[in-house]
């Protein structure tokens, strides 16, 4: 049985950590305003710029010199996957949940033969995929510098792949990220961007007709890259706002059971050191009554 001492000990520690969890469930909070909103405003626009280049698609006579960003090669034997998770931890199963999405998708594509090949965005996630996945990892990639999501974190994701895809190093590439829902709930997330997938994007395409100047193909040589970035830029958003929510959620979890901790630990101190007081008066009564 613990002594008094170790008890208000542990009582203490506990108290220590409940604090800490308080303050970083405040941080959380403030953040997830600003990433809320940030994720908010950005899906308006990258549904928009699917829908247009969409259009720009829909325009082309020569369809079988598309841009390959939008048309692919023709294959589907080499896939690259970009998992995008947090530099940081403690944010309860947000990273967990994007690498079982992740994991899923790696044992679909390796049961049929395809070969598969990796780049991790945010450290958690390399260091669980690593100790799988780490022959199929063939970049990782970190902003812990970056205090907030940004487009030029992003653009630099979305070059590094369309580099990789002009070099003829892939064939179809898959994003990985959370969706925003609300603080309880992240949805993990598996979207294609290279080809473009047209299957999730036709039913919101406007049936109004557009004039485009100049011809669609030139349009779609500067935006079809820009788009990859956005999308990129898109999920940083969800993720930011996920990761803080995931976070504000797990560190309330650890407030209320540092708290009911602290509650149990106070009460066997106060039974402890009643027995203790308890033993001495008895010995002091059997001392007395002895003389």
């Amino acid at each position: 049985m613990a002594s008094l001492d170790d008890l208000k000990k542990r009582i203490a520690s506990v108290k220590s950590t409940q604090k800490i969890t308080k303050a970083m469930k405040m941080v959380a909070a403030a953040k997830l305003r600003r990433a809320q909103e940030s994720a908010e405003k950005g899906r308006p626009y990258s549904e928009k710029m699917n829908n247009v280049i969409l259009n720009l698609s829909s325009g082309i006579s020569d369809k079988d010199n598309a841009p390959k960003l939008l048309s692919g090669t023709g294959n589907d034997k080499v896939q690259l996957c970009v998992v995008m998770t947090s530099d940081r931890g403690l944010c309860g199963g947000f990273n967990s949940n994007i690498i079982k999405k992740a994991k899923s998708y790696f044992s679909k594509i390796l049961s049929e033969g395809k070969e598969l090949k990796i780049i991790t965005v945010g450290s958690k996630g390399n260091d669980q995929l690593k100790r799988m996945y780490g022959d199929k990892i063939i970049e990782s990639i970190s902003f812990k510098e970056s205090k907030n999501a940004n487009y030029f974190d992003a653009d630099k994701v979305g070059k590094i792949v369309i580099d990789k895809f002009e070099n003829s190093e892939f064939d179809i590439c898959t994003i990985f990220y959370n969706q925003f829902k609300n603080v309880i709930t992240q949805i993990p997330q598996a979207q294609q961007i290279i080809p473009l997938n047209n299957e999730n994007s036709e039913e919101n395409v406007s049936e109004e007709s557009y004039e485009f100047e100049p011809d669609e193909d030139e349009i779609l040589s500067n935006l079809l890259p820009k788009n990859i970035s956005t999308q990129i830029f898109k999920a940083m958003l969800e993720n930011s706002a996920s990761e803080q929510g995931s976070r504000m959620s797990a560190m309330d979890n650890a407030t209320r059971n540092a708290g009911e901790m602290v509650d149990k630990l106070t009460i066997q101190y106060n039974r402890s050191r009643q027995a203790a007081i308890t033993k001495e008066l008895i010995e002091i009564i059997s001392g007395a009554e002895s003389l």
